[in-house]
């Protein structure tokens, strides 16, 4: 089932919002938001968030995914995310 990409978008962004914005300096995100570069991910949040991932969207990103290209932002976050559950949906 694919999902749209603004939904998936939404989704991810309110999580991120909601779990990691409580503790860091970061008030406010964009789709461009450098994730990594402003302290937003770490290592913890990843992995809540690769759990979140499988759990609202049920596709488990593979390990050789988990990298900064791919985590860098909002916008990468959903796109990987709608690559991944329109592989699953073939």
């Amino acid at each position: 089932m694919q999902i749209p990409r603004d939904q998936v978008l939404a989704g991810i962004t309110e999580y991120v919002e909601r779990e990691f914005l409580g503790d860091s300096e970061v008030s406010e995100l964009t789709p461009q938001t450098p994730l990594l570069e402003w302290g937003v991910l770490n290592s913890m949040n990843t992995a809540m968030l690769l759990s979140f991932i499988r759990t609202e969207y049920g596709v488990a990103v593979p390990p050789t995914h988990i990298t900064g290209r791919h985590f860098h932002s909002l916008e990468a976050i959903t796109a990987l995310v709608v690559e991944l559950t329109a592989q699953a949906a073939v």
